[in-house]
């Protein structure tokens, strides 16, 4: 469109244009994103953005050519959208899938008599024989008796801060005398 043609003569070849370009650019669109709504929306927008931007074209150039690039590039980001969604609900899957299976081959894998076994309780009554014994005595407290940190605190005349590193202490030996039954034992008291 040239811009020295007056307000109603833009008016009415912009009309023209809509009416014989609206339905065929729906059907192009929706070829695509399958979606009469999203067609729709896509061609209308096309239509306003080139209303919007009618004399800053070149005159060399073609008004149905301009707006089905914009419908067109309307559809690529639509579809890039919905394989990027596509991708993430796949990878989604994947990841299930690849947990279920975890917990399937875990589960199998799973010996009760082996994780109650005495041989465990042997690893741990070794482990906590070896620990100093103020650690050792703290560590009972806690969870064989069951007292909280601050009344071990209050017991021993201690700090909080004392119980916590000795409880820490008998963790951190007891993790690793354990590393082969940890992730069997974790499994077990989390699924």
């Amino acid at each position: 469109m040239y811009p020295c043609m007056s307000q109603s003569s833009d008016i009415q070849h912009f009309n023209e244009l809509f009416n014989e370009y609206y339905e065929r650019f729906i059907r192009f669109a929706l070829s695509y994103v399958k979606e009469q709504q999203a067609a729709e929306d896509f061609v209308l927008e096309a239509f306003t953005c080139y209303w919007e931007k009618r004399h800053q074209l070149s005159p060399d150039s073609k008004p149905p050519a301009y707006i089905l690039t914009i419908i067109k590039n309307k559809c690529l980001n639509q579809l890039q959208k919905q394989k990027l969604q596509l991708r993430v609900k796949e990878e989604l899957r994947d990841h299930s899938e690849w947990t279920l299976n975890i917990r399937i081959n875990t589960l199998e894998a799973c010996d009760p008599d082996f994780l109650f076994s005495d041989e465990i309780q042997q690893i741990i009554d070794n482990t906590l024989k070896r620990l100093p014994q103020k650690t050792r005595h703290i560590f009972s407290l806690s969870r064989n008796q069951g007292f909280t940190y601050k009344e071990i605190a209050n017991k021993t005349n201690l700090s909080q801060k004392s119980i916590e590193f000795h409880i820490s202490k008998a963790l951190y030996q007891l993790r690793i005398s354990l590393k082969d039954f940890i992730a069997t034992l974790i499994l077990l008291f989390l699924f």
